[in-house]
């Protein structure tokens, strides 16, 4: 088992006039992620030999698409949150909502809340919607690995209980609530896990396609294959992923979101599904055209 290292998910604080700054790891990951995909979408748009015609946007449109993107990112992935993870406690509590600095954003509502930015956009400035899946692609996996491995900083979204050599004592709650263990227990550090799938592995397979194997050629290609590679991947880390508590109980110490006999599937493999299967149809639809 591997203790967990001396973190803090802060930064740095500064006090201004008795008011209180902090600038924490989870933020940077946000910022440092949205700003790679604005470089490398930049860097793509620049370089017409990528694209079968003229590229599909001007350097100038895809900075005025930036500000919908964080829009789209943060409202979508509380919304997402809210909506698919813990609709009960914001029904009771609905001033929590607005709250994003207590924590939860979902991947799958902010994808969502791009994805509407983007057609809207892509409507009002008429550009090719496939193309513009494509960028967006392109520019998500760096910022995913960044935030996850911003979670695991902060020492949260762990993973199951593990008695493999790699598995992490995180601090607090994580380490007492395993059950059946005596003491503290390891658990999966399944935010390394998706750091690595859905950041890394993504991102240079996207990467390489993209700049050298001339797949932003083929509209729709690169959304396909993120679409499918992330669903395969968090499907798979759910597996060691714990679930949110509100998933949790004594008839469902698995935390299924849905069950079927003795089946069932996390809310991560649940809105997985969808992403795996639209992205194997654009991956189809790419090489028929």
């Amino acid at each position: 088992m591997i203790p967990f290292p001396d973190l803090s998910p802060t930064l740095f604080e500064i006090e201004v006039f008795g008011f209180t700054f902090a600038l924490r790891w989870y933020a940077l990951a946000y910022i440092a992620g949205i700003l790679f995909g604005w470089w490398i979408i930049l860097r793509a748009v620049r370089t017409p030999q990528l694209w079968a015609g003229d590229p599909p946007l001007t350097p100038e449109q895809v900075e005025r698409f930036l500000t919908w993107a964080v829009v789209g990112i943060i409202l979508g992935g509380r919304i997402g949150y809210v909506v698919f993870y813990d609709p009960a406690t914001y029904i009771a509590e609905p001033w929590k909502i607005p709250q994003v600095w207590e924590g939860g954003m979902a991947f799958h509502g902010g994808f969502a809340g791009v994805v509407i930015a983007g057609l809207w956009f892509c409507r009002r400035e008429r550009i090719p919607m496939l193309s513009m899946g494509d960028l967006l692609a392109l520019a998500v996996p760096v910022g995913l690995g960044l935030g996850r491995l911003a979670n695991f900083v902060n020492a949260e979204l762990w993973g199951r209980p593990t008695t493999l050599p790699w598995g992490v004592i995180f601090p607090g709650e994580a380490a007492q609530t395993c059950e059946g263990v005596i003491g503290v227990c390891a658990r999966h550090p399944s935010q390394l896990y998706q750091a690595a799938l859905e950041g890394l592995l993504l991102a240079v397979v996207l990467t390489w396609l993209s700049f050298r194997r001339g797949w932003l050629k083929r509209p729709g290609a690169i959304m396909g294959l993120f679409l499918t590679g992330y669903g395969l991947a968090r499907f798979l880390v759910e597996f060691v992923r714990q679930p949110d508590a509100q998933f949790v109980s004594p008839g469902n110490p698995i935390g299924w979101a849905v069950q079927v006999g003795n089946y069932g599937l996390t809310m991560g493999q649940l809105l997985s599904l969808p992403m795996i299967a639209a992205g194997l149809w654009f991956l189809a639809r790419a090489r028929r055209a």
